[in-house]
């Protein structure tokens, strides 16, 4: 399933930025460089808004934020890894370094909730995140998070 979420040309390995702002700008830029269709502002505003509510930082060095927006019409994501770590707000205070940026049309109630529990499968195997973080490309972090899911079954 994640594997016709996530695309090769959706994933950073070296993200630049140091903060939840200058990240969140990073890897919508993402989401625009591969002409992915949607509002660049709309999406920037809803994630925003959404982790106001409150932190996506909810996993050890792992943030998931994500939001619905009109302009998307059914779902994708992106996904970034953080050499330095990433002043993110999380829980437990520490950086983050891999991160799941996912935005959903506002009918993809169906498509957000499969993804997120997904991902929240994968991550629950301690050896995950480590796992993922030392890829080095970003066809090695999508074979990884395919082989992941793979294994879950």
């Amino acid at each position: 399933m994640l594997e016709t979420f996530f695309k090769p040309e959706l994933i950073s390995v070296n993200l630049e930025s140091s903060d939840k702002d200058e990240l969140f700008e990073e890897m919508v830029e993402l989401f625009q460089r591969a002409d992915c269709g949607f509002d660049r502002g709309e999406a920037l505003e809803a994630l925003l808004a959404r982790e106001e509510k409150m932190t996506t930082g909810i996993i050890p060095s792992v943030a998931i934020p994500h939001a619905s927006c009109p302009s998307v019409q059914s779902g994708f994501g992106a996904i970034g890894i953080s050499r330095k770590g990433i002043d993110y707000g999380s829980l437990d205070g520490k950086p983050v370094h891999i991160v799941f940026m996912l935005l959903f049309g506002s009918d993809g109630t169906a498509l957000h909730l499969k993804v997120m529990q997904q991902l929240a499968l994968i991550l629950k195997n301690p050896e995950a995140a480590s796992r993922i973080a030392e890829k080095k490309t970003p066809q090695e972090v999508f074979d990884e998070i395919c082989a992941l899911e793979e294994a879950l079954v």
